[in-house]
């Protein structure tokens, strides 16, 4: 396994591979990989000839300084276990090769990348695109693998290929989860022993609130959901949106929409860390 800190090393050694026909996967990280992002690893490992894995904590998608700041780094960890999946190249950029200059593009993909998170986090998805975007201009992988943990970023990043006419197939992987429920992340570092206890709430919740709907509203439901959640000390809903799982819209009654998904964000313990989730309703 190779790791490339510069853009044009990369290139030129991808350049080999495409003379060889080798098709390409990308896998774009944050680092502080777990099994998560291994299953990700994987499903491109098998699909293509070679595979690329970047790591790299983007600034830009970052509206608070702390939160950037206290974001895990890990990059001797994350190449072990990248070495196990079997991967060939590991692209981990420092933020001047990234942003040579500042990237003063803007996306914003309505309502997609508006509402939810988008609402919550300004100018997040503007951050993501323009690094997401670099990266398939870097690489120019044939597959990009992302976890459907970030429901609503992949959204957003299949309307900004929409939008750039990029030739790359956006590949969905199911969230991975540990035996208590809770949904990987590398967040989850942050959590203190008696935090991570807690969090596996917020899933049991969410499937709760699957079984709830069948005889409750949409209304009914989401309070349900909340205040199971915000019921244990230490918990604290940001929002609960059920919404269209295509145009992410609200719906207010369960016949809206053919698809039907309940996206949560929960602040979890006093630091606070900041957890996402989602379930399918229909």
């Amino acid at each position: 396994m190779q790791v490339f800190t510069k853009i044009a090393d990369l290139q030129n050694q991808l350049f080999l591979e495409r003379k060889q026909g080798h098709s390409v996967g990308l896998v774009p990280t944050m680092g502080a990989l777990h099994d998560g992002h291994a299953s990700l690893v994987r499903r491109s490992v098998s699909e293509n000839d070679v595979t690329v894995v970047s790591v790299f904590v983007n600034p830009t998608q970052f509206n608070d300084k702390k939160d950037l700041e206290t974001y895990p780094r890990d990059l001797e960890a994350d190449c072990r276990l990248l070495e196990k999946c079997g991967v060939q190249f590991v692209f981990a950029p420092s933020v001047e090769e990234m942003y040579p200059v500042p990237d003063n593009r803007h996306f914003e993909f309505p309502p997609v990348s508006t509402v939810m998170e988008g609402a919550h986090r300004p100018g997040h998805f503007n951050g993501v695109c323009q690094v997401v975007s670099r990266l398939f201009y870097i690489v120019r992988p044939d597959r990009a693998y992302l976890g459907e943990k970030d429901f609503q970023q992949i959204a957003v990043v299949k309307a900004m290929v929409r939008h750039l006419g990029l030739d790359v197939q956006i590949v969905e992987c199911a969230i991975v989860r540990h035996a208590d429920g809770l949904a990987m992340s590398s967040r989850n570092t942050l959590l203190s022993p008696d935090e991570r206890a807690i969090a596996p709430t917020i899933y049991k919740a969410l499937k709760d609130g699957v079984a709830f709907a069948a005889t409750h509203s949409v209304q009914e439901t989401h309070d349900h959901i909340v205040g199971q959640i915000n019921q244990v000390n230490g918990l604290d809903v940001e929002y609960l949106s059920i919404v269209d799982a295509d145009t992410l819209l609200d719906v207010a009654a369960w016949d809206e929409a053919e698809h039907v998904v309940g996206c949560i964000t929960v602040f979890c313990g006093k630091r606070p860390v900041r957890l996402i989730d989602h379930i399918r309703f229909k």
